[in-house]
């Protein structure tokens, strides 16, 4: 399908929205104090620079940038002794611990491809994976290493290097270092792979120059005034998925901060780390910070380093009540606000809703406020079938073009064909841009309801559910309606010892949104869940259609 490019005249309008919008809150380029290096060229940078900074902490163990810096040039020697060349792929299938870390960043020294594999995989996702990336060297655990015999026969896998095995890994790390970092930032380095909404995933095809915009878009959206410190980022999300591998590795680490790695969610934990580490940065869900809040050893902890608390809303949303709850809790420089938009085909963390904190400005709306784009990244919304560029406020679909976009999917030429075109990602999620430019996020374009013609988004109306006192969480789906077409069916949870009926918060939701909003409602103790911590809409959506 061809793809109307936006006028210069709408782009210049757009970027001066969105310079004037931005100016005063957040850094107006996305350029790095130190150049443009690769990932573990900026490693280096700072083990020479300032040698005994942690670089990685987790538990009990601290590695500096010199020590950092030394394993994964022992570690590249060994992958290259062993016939890794540019361009080969090697598998590295483990959860959150110190060896991923060293294992990513040796095999980009040696200027091979990252292919992270989820341990959470059972035998033909894992198998499908392998099949199609092709690393002939896996790097894994010894809880995963049986899984990855059963499954090895069928594909390139020639070698396995068991990382918490002592012996192996010792032998590894104290081969003699390669001595050279490779340094084509422009090279694939990474196969990310995507879910599987519509069939198996795929791989997104990244370079190092896609890693350092982002790690450095991170870095700057902390404001607009030059840090000369690194982020200091406590982490739990699993570093194989890409939102983790930013937040837990490269965003620390190509500043010249301190990656706190743990190796899952555990609130007693985190606010210790927050503490101990001088933590500034975290992302959770909404229920992660509601679970530090109430936690018995909350008040025992110093949480004021956490200046850029970040939240995803997945189930639960953001409020202005949970925002000052915790401003009040923990002091007034640490405000909760939404992490970003993003998705893997982009490398995430695309904008920042930094600065407009002030009276809730970015709660206001009645969807997600996804905040300004990262300098040098263009967001536009543009009709999902001509794809023309649509006025401010319209809804569409969202596009973006920029420096980490995706340089291709790998080994589907027609599924690059139709996502990528004339430069501008199409991502298939349905989003509007305010008078600032900002971008506000309504959903995936197959959630979308049409009633009578008329177009319901799911989050706008689990948005307006969620401003009801006794509502936890919702979910909105679709149902075939005969008069209608479609109408929307909302699956909610409501707070504990709550009396709210399905009947009382339909009445109550009349009186909140325009009558073909109105949502059908049926009470839950829980919403099914992904790996992720998102909704299952597929399975809600089944549901409700027995329910006609």
């Amino acid at each position: 399908m061809p793809s109307p490019l936006p006028s210069e005249d709408q782009l210049r309008d757009l970027r001066a929205r969105q310079a004037k919008a931005r100016r005063g809150r957040q850094a107006e380029t996305a350029e790095h104090r130190a150049g443009t290096r690769t990932v573990p060229g900026y490693v280096r940078h700072w083990a020479r620079s300032a040698p005994e900074r942690p670089a990685l902490v987790f538990g009990d163990e601290t590695f500096t940038y010199r020590q950092l810096d030394d394993l994964t040039d022992r570690l590249a020697g060994r992958l290259d002794a062993r016939g890794v060349r540019a361009g080969d792929r090697v598998g590295v299938q483990l959860p959150n611990c110190p060896q991923f870390v060293i294992a990513m960043l040796a095999v980009l020294r040696t200027g091979a491809v990252h292919v992270p594999v989820n341990p959470m995989f059972r035998a033909a996702e894992l198998s499908h994976e392998l099949r199609d990336a092709g690393p002939e060297i896996v790097i894994t655990h010894s809880s995963l290493a049986g899984l990855l015999e059963e499954v090895r026969a069928g594909t390139a896998v020639r070698e396995v290097l068991v990382a918490d095995d002592a012996d192996a890994w010792d032998a590894a790390i104290g081969h003699p270092p390669l001595g050279r970092i490779a340094d084509d930032l422009d090279a694939l380095a990474a196969l990310n792979y995507t879910g599987g909404t519509t069939g198996m995933p795929k791989a997104c095809e990244h370079t190092q120059r896609h890693m350092v915009y982002t790690a450095t878009a991170i870095d700057n959206s902390r404001g607009p005034l030059p840090f000369d410190d690194g982020i200091v980022s406590l982490c739990f999300l699993p570093v194989f998925w890409i939102a983790g591998e930013n937040l837990g590795i490269l965003a620390p680490l190509v500043s010249g901060g301190t990656s706190v790695l743990l190796p899952r969610w555990d609130p007693a934990a985190v606010l210790a780390a927050i503490e101990r580490h001088q933590v500034t940065t975290m992302a959770g869900t909404v229920e992660n910070y509601l679970e530090l809040l109430s936690h018995p050893d909350f008040a025992r902890h110093d949480l004021s380093s956490l200046t850029a608390p970040l939240t995803v809303s997945f189930i639960r949303k953001l409020t202005p009540e949970l925002r000052a709850r915790w401003r009040t809790a923990v002091g007034d420089d640490s405000v909760l606000r939404e992490a970003s938009y993003g998705m893997t085909e982009t490398h995430t963390s695309d904008t920042s809703t930094v600065g407009f904190q002030d009276g809730d400005h970015d709660l206001a709306g009645d969807a997600t406020f996804c905040g300004l784009p990262a300098p040098g990244t263009d967001v536009l919304i543009v009709d999902f079938e001509t794809g023309r560029p649509l006025p401010i406020g319209d809804p569409g679909e969202i596009i973006v073009r920029g420096p980490s976009v995706l340089t291709r999917y790998w080994r589907a030429p027609e599924a690059t064909a139709a996502a990528l075109r004339d430069g501008w990602l199409h991502t298939g999620d349905i989003g509007r841009l305010d008078e600032d430019g900002c971008l506000h996020y309504l959903g995936r374009d197959k959630d979308m309801i049409k009633v009578k013609g008329m177009s319901v988004f799911p989050a706008e109306v689990e948005t307006l559910l969620a401003r009801h006192p006794d509502v936890l969480a919702a979910a909105v789906v679709a149902v075939p309606d005969e008069a209608a077409g479609q109408r929307p069916y909302a699956y909610v949870r409501t707070v504990q010892g709550s009396a709210l009926t399905a009947r009382e918060l339909r009445d109550w939701a009349a009186g909140a949104m325009a009558t073909y909003k109105v949502p059908a409602v049926e009470l839950l103790d829980e919403l099914p869940l992904t790996a992720t911590g998102k909704i299952k809409k597929t399975e809600l959506a089944a549901r409700a259609a027995t329910r006609r």
